[in-house]
């Protein structure tokens, strides 16, 4: 049986990698696109995918939702939040990229979304989608609110070392780096050529939207977060830094990866953390973690593409969860 699916938002960088993934995906038809600039024009015109379905408007989109089994929100915090609760209503699967329903604790959504939650009654049934940690949930489930790009590249360098209670919660430090698309598809004078060409810089120091992500991720209390951008297309680096508990070995930092991801599909383990590299995810669904440990810290360093396993590929793979396919098809 093939399930149907559709995309809102397909126009930005993480529904074009929807669109690819799924177009391919042997147990899913795509049944619709939208993009609101993109009207009447083609996949194939506006991508260079081989797909002559045209896009709809996202009004559209939402009104063709009740005849599929999944739809994908690849649309800002604000479009989701909007959308959302309709297509629950019209008792469509959901599969949100956007940071609408992830977080637990509304009073973190106006400081670090700019916005009071009006759907709180879905924050209960949001279901957060990051399979390797939490996979026995996503499992079945109606709404997936699928992990930011820094949250996923970042807990899974840091979780096993916590559920292992090898290091001191207290201690974590994450310093991450990012490629331009990371910001979304949109024209700002900083994103330009010759504003990042060339330069490496901090932003959002303390304010990221990520951080009370990856603390309720987590379960940490405070966690120091540092965003960088990289002069460079897609992939994040992600840096996490924590102090060990008195005698804590480099062997046991070892074993706690192996326990926590010897056996995952889309984790690879590096011998150390030096082996770490962007360029060896970029266009992949994979996640590479290496850890270095002396006798009193440990460095955790994580690569994704944050387009993929930062977002498209792993909706998918929730998705694929949700609907009882397998978790890699497609991917």
């Amino acid at each position: 049986m093939q399930h149907s699916a559709g995309i809102i938002g397909a126009s930005g960088y993480s529904g074009i990698e929807l669109t690819r993934i799924l177009l391919r995906h042997s147990g899913v038809k795509l049944a619709f696109v939208t993009s609101d600039r993109w009207v009447g024009q083609t996949i194939s015109a506006r991508t260079g995918l081989s797909s002559p379905l045209a896009y709809v408007s996202n009004e559209q989109g939402v009104a063709s939702g009740k005849g599929v089994d999944v739809v994908f929100l690849a649309t800002p915090a604000e479009t989701s939040l909007e959308l959302a609760p309709k297509l629950r209503a019209l008792g469509v699967r959901v599969v949100d990229l956007s940071g609408a329903f992830r977080l637990h604790d509304l009073a973190k959504y106006p400081k670090f979304y700019k916005f009071e939650h009006s759907a709180t009654e879905f924050l209960k049934e949001a279901v957060y989608g990051m399979p390797e940690l939490f996979r026995d949930r996503i499992r079945g489930a109606q709404f997936i609110s699928n992990p930011g790009c820094y949250a996923t590249a970042a807990a899974l360098s840091v979780a096993p070392l916590l559920r292992a209670k090898l290091i001191e919660p207290e201690s974590v430090v994450i310093n991450a780096a990012s490629g331009v698309s990371g910001a979304g598809r949109k024209a700002s004078e900083e994103y330009t050529f010759m504003e990042i060409d060339a330069d490496f810089r901090s932003y959002k120091t303390l304010s990221h939207q990520h951080v009370p992500e990856i603390e309720q991720t987590l379960g940490l209390s405070k966690l120091v977060f540092t965003p960088h951008l990289l002069p460079m297309k897609r992939g994040i680096l992600s840096t996490a830094v924590a102090r060990l508990k008195t005698g804590v070995t480099q062997q046991q930092v070892k074993d706690a990866f192996s326990a926590a991801y010897g056996s995952e599909r889309l984790v690879t383990l590096l011998a150390s953390s030096d082996s770490v590299r962007i360029a060896d995810v970029a266009h992949t669904p994979r996640c590479l973690i290496g850890a270095t440990a002396d006798e009193t810290h440990v460095v955790a360093i994580s690569a994704i593409d944050n387009l993929l396993k930062g977002a498209a590929s792993q909706a998918v793979q929730n998705m694929n969860l949700m609907l009882g396919l397998v978790e890699t098809e497609g991917l």
